[in-house]
């Protein structure tokens, strides 16, 4: 009986694709400010930059 191989060492080349997520930086999406607000199904919600450079998401 063979051994199976290790997953943390498989092949990247041999593995599954997964699609590409998408990447928005936060300074874009604020114009280079500290907010913005974003619309989901008709709902707003507000992105805030915190001072410490974290991202607060609120309704």
């Amino acid at each position: 009986m063979t051994p199976k191989p290790d997953a943390r060492h498989a092949d990247p080349d041999r593995a599954p694709r997964r699609p590409q997520m998408p990447v928005y930086d936060a300074r874009k999406l604020t114009r280079d400010g500290v907010q913005a607000q974003l619309k989901l199904d008709g709902q707003l919600y507000f992105l805030r930059i915190t001072r410490a450079g974290k991202l607060i998401l609120t309704k």
